[in-house]
């Protein structure tokens, strides 16, 4: 019988230690988000976005297409933000309070509200770099993968479900005549096309345990960690639950030899 026990010991103080490890217990206190991004001001776009936290570690990543391509004669820069603190939801054509044809990003606040997080593909991340063309993803479709730190304001807003992720950017010639030589209401050295809204859709919490695979990363940053985590957590707790096992039957055969 002590010889069972002492088989046994070994076992279950390895699956402890294995649990145990520091970074695989964080894993499980991820919280996963996701929003379905829908086309806004007839774009015609589409997309999809999910959100890994940890802590105030935000992993990001979006699959997006059917975006305005081209802006004077350079890949269209779409600048993308997480906007917070409003309704937590996208604006209805009602929204459109000027007549003009066209939501504005100012006209949509009531609905989504300020920028909380820009999602730039490098460097400041903050609202601040709302409107930096130059730190925008770009083109008709791209990926996006990124891990950025969310502000206190972000996370509560994040959590009280009111987080929504706008995309911006829109072709011009489909724009109403009226709203075609007006200038942006953020940046009047744009066109209004440049920053109003094409896509939108609300931060929602998510069933999924991990990120979707397959996307090319355009910031800084990476899924990697997180997903090595998950399988290191998965892998700890079923070795745990092997070593119990094992030294559980070890100390029956040794009562029944007995």
């Amino acid at each position: 019988m002590k010889k069972s026990l002492l088989l046994a010991a070994p076992s279950i103080a390895m699956g402890i230690a294995v649990m145990a490890l520091p970074g695989i217990a964080s894993a499980a206190d991820t919280t996963s988000y996701q929003a379905q991004l829908d086309a806004l001001n007839g774009s015609g776009a589409s997309g999809s976005v999910m959100l890994q936290l940890n802590g105030d570690q935000a992993t990001v990543t979006e699959e997006v297409s059917g975006l305005a391509g081209m802006f004077n004669g350079s890949p269209y820069p779409h600048v993308q933000h997480i906007h917070i603190g409003a309704k937590g939801e996208c604006p209805t054509p009602a929204a459109d309070t000027d007549g003009d044809g066209v939501i504005s990003t100012t006209e949509g606040g009531p609905s989504y509200g300020a920028i909380g997080t820009t999602l730039s593909t490098s460097g400041d991340t903050s609202p601040a770099a709302g409107t930096t063309l130059e730190v925008a993803p770009s083109g008709d479709s791209y990926s996006y993968d990124r891990t950025l730190t969310l502000d206190a304001a972000t996370l509560e807003s994040l959590q009280a479900g009111t987080a929504v992720v706008v995309v911006h950017g829109l072709d011009p010639a489909t724009l109403p005549a009226a709203a075609q030589s007006k200038p942006s209401d953020l940046v009047p050295s744009l066109p209004l096309a440049a920053t109003s809204p094409a896509l939108c859709g609300t931060l929602t919490a998510s069933q999924m345990s991990s990120m979707p695979s397959g996307s090319a990363a355009t910031g800084g940053g990476s899924t990697a960690g997180v997903e090595d985590q998950g399988l290191l957590a998965l892998g700890g707790g079923l070795l745990a639950a092997g070593a119990v096992a094992g030294g559980l039957a070890l100390r029956r055969r040794s009562a029944t030899q007995a």
